[in-house]
């Protein structure tokens, strides 16, 4: 699969020909499975815009409370009334700026999967864990949190994507043969609960994926396909990546 996440970019303007060009593309043949993750506020537009498409929609986020007296949050029941298929769990954006913890990740992973969503959860180290040798030990407790709040079978209705967050908007890349090491240690570590969930899950790479680069990460074995940041607000280059996901 190819999601989108559009974090905090586009308006109507921009969003709705951007939106009809991957419509268009889809419809003309890509076989990978794809997902729209826009703002808040455009989820009606979209999700009308999708019907019938094949074209998933995601949301960004979601709460870690059913509902309440939680100013500004979101549900996963009212993403459910859009039409929401998915929701970005725990994006390192979230976890950075806004305090996110790996409590806090695996409350929200089980309120999705509570509420008929499947989460898309993202896990990944920093530059500094990754110098000190760190990489697996920190997947391993993002990981094992949530297995521990909601228990291995959860995963089998969630998509993981790995981010190293080292390699996000500084510069530096990780090569496909790192991407894939980091993939293949998180389907083992599943698998020491459960071998089916373990070969059926798709583990996704979140970690500046783009038009260049994504053939060449896709034809790792335990990438199953990308979590695109600034590459999907432009539609030649998202394009690009969902045909290379063939």
């Amino acid at each position: 699969m190819v999601a989108a996440n559009w974090k905090m970019n586009g308006t109507l303007v921009t969003i709705r020909p951007l939106l009809k060009k991957i419509i268009d593309e889809k419809q003309a043949g890509i076989r990978a499975e794809i997902a729209i993750c826009p703002p808040f506020v455009y989820l009606d537009e979209i999700s009308r815009q999708l019907d019938a498409t094949g074209i998933f929609l995601g949301a960004q986020n979601l709460s870690q409370h059913e509902s309440g007296a939680y100013t500004g949050e979101v549900s996963a029941k009212m993403l459910r009334d859009y039409n929401c298929r998915y929701v970005i769990v725990g994006h390192s954006e979230r976890r950075t700026l806004y305090g996110e913890t790996d409590e806090l990740v695996a409350n929200k992973f089980a309120c999705a999967v509570a509420g008929g969503l499947t989460p898309i959860l993202c896990i990944g180290e920093y530059l500094e864990e990754r110098e000190a040798g760190d990489t697996e030990s920190v997947i391993a407790r993002q990981l094992d949190t949530v297995i521990d709040k909601s228990g291995i079978s959860a995963f089998a209705n969630a998509v993981i994507a790995y981010e190293p967050v080292w390699a996000i908007g500084t510069g530096k890349t990780a090569t496909p043969e790192q991407a894939e090491e980091i993939h293949a240690f998180i389907r083992l570590r599943l698998a020491r609960h459960d071998d089916k969930v373990a070969d059926t899950i798709r583990i996704v790479y979140g970690g500046s994926i783009k038009a260049i680069n994504a053939e060449e990460l896709f034809t790792m074995a335990d990438i199953d396909g990308g979590l695109v940041g600034g590459a999907s607000l432009n539609a030649d280059d998202f394009l690009t990546i969902c045909h290379a996901a063939r």
